[in-house]
């Protein structure tokens, strides 16, 4: 499927998603935000895919409408299903199988693709898909080991992620709202949140040679219309506003944290954040 004929069907693919029923605008815009990824990915009809963090779906979604009837989309997150809101990780999943898409998707809560009880057959996936899921990682160590352990099972990775270096003034706010998330986690703060190691892209591209993955040359992407700036700022708030989590930092992480919230507090927008840029390759 050409990248026009799938940004034809984004609107037909958002609404197979139950977070369409909340937000209809902004599930069309993250839709077609992922349409694009995957045209720019190459995957084809008839491919078989395993998608690493698959969250809610939205990258699932645009896959699974790509690899048509003939194909499969197998979709995994360590996770359980009631993660997540306003809508949750399995009211996502049910709401999509549900859809025209759901008989090509095979979802898999709760899984961690390095419990070695979990396997799949060598080479068994055309792709294997990781998007805007490795920040979620502990440490950029296990995004290596996972990206090394699924080398086994796919011959292609298509990759994207956020780039931590800011194209615009406009998009500090959210480059700040993940490194004080980022530097929170790594003080030893564990929490549940969507950036718990924000890594550079250079930083992957050191990794994935090491997992025995050769890459292609990273491409830009374009993230103006998404309202992720708006969701970490949001985020990077509740977190500063959260007594307990902030008195339990080491007081130098606390006073860093401190410093570096008076400087978003000064830039960020209530509304209209702009996202930071983000890149997407592809590996053999």
């Amino acid at each position: 499927m050409d990248k026009t004929e799938l940004m034809a069907k984004a609107p037909s693919i958002a609404a197979s998603m139950a977070a369409a029923d909340v937000s209809p605008g902004i599930q069309l815009a993250q839709t077609r935000y992922r349409a694009a990824l995957v045209s720019g990915w190459g995957v084809p009809a008839g491919a078989s895919v395993l998608e690493v963090g698959c969250g809610q779906g939205d990258m699932t979604a645009a896959l699974a409408e790509a690899v048509g009837p003939r194909g499969r989309v197998v979709a995994v997150d360590i996770a359980d299903p009631s993660y997540g809101a306003p809508v949750t990780l399995g009211q996502s999943a049910e709401h999509l199988k549900a859809s025209p898409l759901g008989s090509r998707i095979d979802f898999r809560f709760g899984l961690d693709v390095l419990d070695e009880a979990v396997a799949f057959p060598d080479d068994g996936f055309d792709h294997v898909v990781l998007a805007h899921c490795s920040w979620y990682f502990e440490s950029l160590d296990r995004l290596g080991a996972t990206l090394a352990r699924v080398r086994r099972w796919a011959r292609n990775l298509c990759y994207a992620e956020w780039d931590l270096t800011p194209g615009s003034a406009e998009q500090m706010p959210h480059l700040l709202a993940v490194l004080i998330q980022g530097q929170i986690e790594a003080s030893g703060s564990r929490g549940e949140g969507n950036v718990r190691t924000p890594f550079s892209r250079e930083s992957l591209l050191r990794a994935l040679p090491a997992a025995g993955w050769d890459p292609a040359p990273a491409q830009a992407v374009d993230t103006t219309a998404l309202q992720d700036g708006d969701w970490e700022v949001d985020a990077c708030m509740a977190l500063l506003d959260d007594a307990d989590r902030m008195a339990g930092l080491p007081r130098t992480v606390r006073e860093l944290v401190l410093s570096q919230a008076d400087v978003l507090r000064s830039l960020a927008k209530r509304r209209g954040n702009v996202p930071l840029p983000a890149y997407s390759l592809t590996a053999r």
